[in-house]
C-alpha cells in the first residue's frame, strides 16, 4: 500500500463523513448514506483487495459513529465490507471495454441497493426495524439514497479522474 493512496481513500471518507453528519434524515432517524459513494470512489480508484479492506472498514466504522439510526452501528460494520466485496467482485467482472458513463450508474445502484438490503436485514434482527416494514423502508430511505448516489457519483467520479489524470497521480 501506497501512503499517497491511503492519504487519498482518508480524504474521501473523510468528505464523506462530513457530508454524512449533515444531511438531514429521511424516515425514522434513517439518512441516505453519502459515504457509499465515497466507498465506490475509492473502490473504483484503486481496485485492490487491500484497498478495499481498508475501505470497508473505515467506512464501517465512520458510518456506525455518525449513524442516527437505532442499531445503525451493528448494521453499518456487518453491512460495508459486505457491501464493499460485492461492488468489487462486480467492478472486476465488468470489461474495460463498457462504457463507463453506463457501468458506472448501474454499478451504484446495485451497491447502494445491496447496502440498504443488508442494513434493513440487519436492523430487523438488531431492533426490529425501528417501528417500519422492510419495503416500506427500502421504498422511503433505500430508493432515494440510490437516486442520490448515482446522481452524486456521476457528477463526482468525472471530476476525480480528470484531476486525477491532470496530477499525473499513479493508480494502484
Amino acid at each position: 500500500m501506497k501512503t499517497k493512496d491511503l492519504v487519498l481513500l482518508a480524504l474521501f471518507m473523510g468528505i464523506g463523513a462530513v457530508l454524512h453528519l449533515i444531511s438531514p434524515p429521511i424516515l425514522f432517524g434513517m439518512k441516505p448514506d453519502i459515504m457509499l459513494p465515497m466507498m465506490f470512489l475509492g473502490i473504483m480508484l484503486f481496485p485492490k483487495v487491500n484497498y478495499v479492506v481498508v475501505v470497508s472498514l473505515a467506512t464501517g466504522v465512520i458510518s456506525a459513529l455518525t449513524t442516527g439510526a437505532p442499531g445503525g452501528q451493528i448494521s453499518n460494520l456487518v453491512e460495508k465490507p459486505i457491501t464493499a466485496f460485492i461492488f468489487f467482485a462486480l467492478f472486476l467482472i465488468i470489461p474495460k471495454q463498457v462504457n463507463q458513463k453506463i457501468a458506472v450508474p448501474i454499478l451504484i445502484t446495485i451497491g447502494t441497493i445491496v447496502s440498504g438490503s443488508v442494513f434493513l436485514i440487519m436492523a430487523l434482527y438488531v431492533v426490529g426495524l425501528m417501528g417500519g416494514s422492510f419495503v416500506a423502508m427500502f421504498v422511503g430511505v433505500v430508493l432515494p439514497a440510490v437516486l442520490f448516489n448515482v446522481i452524486f457519483t456521476i457528477i463526482l467520479y468525472p471530476i476525480v479522474q480528470s484531476i486525477m489524470r491532470r496530477s499525473n497521480f499513479e493508480f494502484a
